[in-house]
């Protein structure tokens, strides 16, 4: 059957290819974004609303005739705080009333595993303590609490916490490693890098969300972690992306302490695009049980981590000319190195 589906954030990288997805699935789709929807292949297939999630006049407009909204705009932790926090509570906070106005059937919330921050056992299941690291990770708490309290009244709202998902069009932090590979340099981690570390592909979490719109209530309205099956350690994960590359170069792990400390240093200074979360988890075992989503809705990962990084290296081989000289604070674009860029030389 088919039903207007609302997806916020819909210009993003994970909004675009939940856009394909669902038209794949013959569904009916608005787009909400600030960002232009500059996707030529399927811009003319859908409804494009360009506003602001925490504008009210916007999200009406965008909620006209709508049944099902995915929520996955936010403010990411490159922003400044007081941006984060009105994007991803305050705007959370319109879409659920502007949603529960349009009487939709579903909502959809995309979360993080951000919210377990860094935690001290594995794996780690919905029901574990949320504690968010910096004003992306508090957010990120504060908006879940917030979709908890309209599900009491009635509202059927799935929570999806995926882990950091890549793939096609993804760029972000990412775009360093695929830089550094494809011109033949060693890359760095920090520790040993023989942690495991979940990622999950994007095509997965869009047949998550697919699942979380069109199974029963009962099934869907609860908080699901979502990641890859597959995934082994960060130096072996990332291996495989400098295999790829051709040029025999390897992950070199580095003393995880002073190199916290000289990123604290460079963040403070704003000279590097990391942030407290990514350097200070990296290192570390990260990973969530996937087993309630299995069970409740079926979900099964098509890809591992290294299938999902590959799909993704390949891509930017394909299009890195396109963004060279592009830089953002969006998972769309890369990252403007800073200091960072210095250190290539050195590996």
């Amino acid at each position: 059957m088919q039903e207007r589906y609302l997806i916020t954030g819909g210009a993003g990288f994970l909004g675009v290819n939940l856009v394909r997805y669902l038209m794949t699935k013959g569904q009916d789709v608005t787009s909400l974004d600030m960002a232009a929807f500059d996707y030529p292949d399927v811009r003319d297939g859908i409804r494009i609303v360009r506003g602001d999630i925490r504008n009210m006049d916007d999200v009406r407009q965008a909620m006209k005739d709508v049944s099902v909204v995915v929520h996955a705009a936010a403010a990411l932790p490159l922003y400044k705080p007081a941006d984060i926090f009105s994007t991803d509570v305050n705007g959370t906070r319109t879409i659920l009333d502007e949603a529960i106005r349009a009487n939709v059937r579903r909502f959809i919330h995309i979360s993080s595993t951000a919210v377990y921050g860094v935690p001290d056992h594995h794996p780690l299941l919905e029901t574990d303590q949320r504690h968010g690291v910096g004003p992306y990770g508090e957010a990120k708490v504060a908006a879940e609490m917030l979709c908890e309290k309209y599900r009491k009244n009635n509202l059927c709202l799935p929570i999806i916490r995926p882990k950091t998902f890549i793939g096609p069009e993804r760029l972000g932090v990412f775009a360093m490693l695929y830089e550094w590979a494809s011109g033949g340099h060693n890359f760095p981690i920090l520790g040993s890098g023989d942690n495991l570390y979940q990622y999950l592909d994007v095509e997965d979490l869009c047949e998550a969300i697919w699942l979380c719109a069109t199974l029963p209530d009962d099934a869907v309205n609860d908080t699901f972690n979502i990641g890859a099956r597959r995934y082994g350690t960060t130096k072996a994960d990332f291996q495989a992306v400098l295999d790829e590359a051709g040029f025999g170069k390897r992950i070199i792990p580095i003393p995880e302490r002073p190199a916290i400390m000289a990123l604290r240093l460079l963040e403070l200074l704003h000279l590097s695009p990391l942030y407290k979360w990514i350097y200070e988890t990296v290192g570390k075992e990260s990973f969530v049980s996937i087993e309630k989503a299995n069970k409740l809705l079926g979900f099964e990962p098509k890809y591992s981590n290294v299938d999902a990084l590959l799909r993704n290296y390949r891509w930017y081989l394909q299009h890195r000319n396109e963004f060279s000289q592009r830089g953002g604070v969006s998972h769309r674009t890369p990252w403007v190195q800073g200091a960072l860029r210095l250190c290539k030389a050195l590996f």
